[in-house]
């Protein structure tokens, strides 16, 4: 059976359901879960970012403690952003 184009028959065409509260809490739950996962990185990936920095500078000036200095300002400023993101998500709720 050959149909024009932009013409189905009616016994295949599907309604489409209305979103309900549920799919807007699933949403929700969903930008939550990827914000947290997103958290979960942060902290390791500051302070590897800090290490490297500081390593490649150690190499570059022939320095031994600069590694430490960076490390420690990695964690630091990972350790800050994760208490802004959860002081800001403890305004929201």
């Amino acid at each position: 059976m050959v149909l024009p184009a932009g013409k189905l028959p009616s016994s295949k065409v599907k309604a489409v359901p209305k979103p309900s509260d549920n799919s807007a809490d699933r949403r929700t739950w969903m930008r939550l879960v990827s914000e947290y996962t997103g958290l979960a990185m942060l902290l390791p990936v500051s302070t590897f970012v800090g290490y490297g920095i500081g390593y490649l500078l150690d190499k570059a000036f022939g320095t031994t403690f600069l590694y430490l200095v960076f490390l420690l300002l990695g964690i630091i400023s990972g350790l800050a952003q994760l208490i802004r993101q959860v002081q800001k998500d403890t305004k929201e709720s």
